[in-house]
């Protein structure tokens, strides 16, 4: 492998990246710490999505719809959604205070994964365009070394959201390039399904070690 741009052909010549999970700490994680500094049971938690997820499949809405993708789009305040969930897990026995839920619930987020930065960086050295593409969950963001980036995308400033075709189609359009031309690293499955159908080349980023890995045999420059 090597570092020079002339690595970068007539194939993939983008690398898109997620934010919370992939340049930041675990979501998973994350979560489980909210639930546990506010003593709310991860079951209710998990509960309170699946059955929002289950309403919109028995009213006929496909993934588009709900609470989670109108949060995403922009379509409902923090405020809002703080309200909705607030009052749901109430209801199932883990009371909180409506007021900066968010905040508090994204707070492990804001510890970065420096490695991942540091492999976007050596991408762009490598000439390879790169776009950061995130869910917002109305969440603000510490955009120290952004100018690694040469897009951004934040899905509550856009109207879109992943795993929505248009949001990675709007991505390569700001890159100059084809969905086919570009790489999308993202920690959730149906975000990086959704990459794949709008015609990128995806990675389920689980670890650096993993997703840097996959990401030189898949560009053919090295990212360490």
């Amino acid at each position: 492998m090597t570092t020079s741009s002339s690595a970068v052909g007539a194939g993939l010549q983008a690398l898109v990246v997620d934010w919370g999970g992939v340049l930041t700490t675990p979501l998973r994680g994350a979560m489980a710490a909210w639930c546990e500094a506010e003593g709310v049971d991860r079951q209710h938690w998990g509960d309170l999505l699946r059955e929002w997820r289950l309403a919109q499949a028995e009213a006929g809405e496909g993934p588009e719809a709900g609470p989670v993708a109108e949060l995403e789009r922009g379509e409902i305040t923090a405020e809002e959604f703080e309200a909705l969930v607030a009052e749901d897990l109430g209801r199932r026995g883990s009371p909180v205070s409506a007021a900066g839920l968010l905040g508090r619930m994204l707070a492990g987020l804001q510890e970065r994964e420096e490695a991942m930065f540091d492999l976007v960086r050596r991408a762009k050295e490598a000439g390879l365009r790169t776009a950061l593409l995130s869910n917002s969950w109305g969440n603000t963001y510490d955009r120290t070394g952004w100018e690694v980036f040469d897009a951004v995308v934040i899905s509550g400033e856009v109207g879109m959201r992943k795993p929505e075709r248009r949001i990675f189609a709007y991505t390569s359009d700001l890159l100059e390039l084809s969905p086919a031309q570009c790489v999308m690293v993202d920690d959730l499955p149906w975000n990086v399904e959704g990459a794949r159908a709008a015609g990128m080349a995806a990675v389920l980023h689980q670890d650096v070690t993993t997703t840097a890995t996959r990401l030189e045999e898949m560009l053919a420059v090295r990212l360490r």
